[in-house]
């Protein structure tokens, strides 16, 4: 995979309704976002950067050297973010630019580098991101597993919380197994373009978008191409809840305790 030039940017946002502070809970010894940072820059990125609205959390990266740029509070997006990021930095309109959600202290590095290589590979589109296929029924059918349909080219047909596509033969009654890989589970990580940035912050949320509470609609409801590629590994969780927190503290301690390092 020949990786481009581009540049991580890790929004972290102090508030969050279930795991209030949740960029600085600590894991092995560490704020969770200095893990995310060390993991962006295991990637290829030439530059990471962490876009944050509280200097608590600017104040906590200091020992690692970390760039941070401070940005508003209000945004309404992590992509809003990464827009007021991308003016900040004088970035080229070509420039490509990977969001790398601040709450994935497991990410693996090689997914950074994908999902920047799928968007330099097609010229049109103006975004790119990551799937995997779905294998448990259960997740189709929650409305927390964001679900994405694409074409034969890769490229986004439609995200939705609901259980797309719908298997009219087998969903009628209790849903059969998933034997296909038409269910795709979407993964959070974006790429886009620098010039992308600029002018979806200044796009009034779509009526999608405000349905479903995907940010993505928005590029997609007004026409703009989103590359989808299949995960070239295995993407753990990330940190939404209490629950998750206990498990990646258990993980990493673990992965410490017999090899001296991160779990990748």
């Amino acid at each position: 995979m020949a990786v481009p030039a581009f540049i991580a940017v890790i929004p972290a946002r102090y508030a969050s309704t279930r795991l209030p502070g949740k960029p600085l809970l600590p894991i092995a010894g560490e704020p969770m976002i200095a893990h995310v940072w060390r993991r962006a820059w295991q990637s290829g990125a030439a530059r990471v950067v962490v876009a944050t609205d509280d200097a608590r959390i600017r104040d906590a990266l200091r020992p690692y050297g970390a760039e941070v740029v401070m940005t508003q509070k209000d945004h309404a997006t992590g992509t809003d973010r990464l827009a007021e990021v991308a003016e900040a930095l004088a970035l080229d309109d070509e420039a490509l630019v990977v969001n790398v959600q601040g709450d994935e202290p497991l990410l693996p590095p090689v997914l950074i580098d994908q999902v920047a290589a799928r968007l330099a590979d097609d010229a049109e589109a103006s975004m790119a991101t990551l799937a995997e296929p779905l294998t448990e029924v259960a997740s189709l059918f929650n409305p927390n597993v964001v679900k994405v349909v694409r074409a034969f080219d890769g490229r986004a047909l439609y995200f939705s919380r609901a259980p797309v596509p719908w298997d009219r033969e087998h969903f009628s009654g209790p849903p059969a197994m998933l034997a296909t890989d038409a269910w795709l589970r979407h993964i959070g990580i974006y790429a886009y373009r620098a010039a992308f940035l600029h002018a979806f912050r200044d796009w009034p949320p779509a009526t999608l978008e405000q349905l479903e509470q995907l940010e993505q609609l928005r590029a997609l409801q007004r026409g703009h191409i989103v590359q989808v590629a299949l995960a070239c590994v295995n993407n753990p969780p990330g940190v939404d809840t209490p629950d998750d927190l206990a498990r990646v503290r258990h993980l990493i301690a673990a992965c410490d305790h017999h090899s001296d390092g991160e779990p990748s």
